[in-house]
């Protein structure tokens, strides 16, 4: 039986990419959530008014790849200390945040952001909140570096 998991780590190219690395992932689809706006499109996420984040839907086999193991390398993808920015991608919808689907999966995302806090010495600016409903993206954006055979080097282990 699969289990999900929502995340966001700027740009969701790069995070789809990073997560379907991983053994044990089913799926990701790349879509939007953390929002006031019912089926955002792109344009409406880049115009700073809906609220949601970029983010992507990961499923994932749980008895081959952990939900720890997941967070493990959320952390590792991304800088969780920039506020509404990753690279040079900035706005409030390329922000750090776990979106959390059960209370055993805040319990994990809650102890694994202190955890990584004792690693940096600047504050983490990850949200680590409800999941909210999530939207796909436009057909465009899912495997975008897949299908444009562009290569992503985002470290997972």
């Amino acid at each position: 039986m699969s289990e999900s998991a929502i995340f966001a780590a700027g740009c969701f190219w790069g995070v789809e990419a990073a997560f379907r690395q991983v053994p044990g992932v089913l799926d990701v689809v790349v879509g939007y959530t953390g929002g006031h706006t019912e089926n955002p499109s792109y344009e409406q996420v880049c115009s700073h008014t809906t609220g949601h984040a970029e983010a992507v839907l990961v499923t994932f086999d749980p008895a081959v790849v952990s939900y720890d193991r997941l967070l493990d390398v959320f952390w590792k993808m991304h800088d969780p200390t920039q506020v509404n920015r990753q690279g040079p991608d900035v706005g409030t919808q390329y922000r750090s945040a776990i979106f959390f689907r059960s209370p055993e999966q805040e319990t994990a995302a809650r102890a694994s952001l202190a955890r990584e806090q004792r690693d940096h010495t600047m504050p983490i600016a990850t949200q680590v909140e409800p999941a909210q409903r999530f939207w796909p993206a436009e057909p465009y954006h899912q495997r975008y570096f897949e299908r444009h055979n562009i290569a992503c080097h985002v470290p997972v282990d």
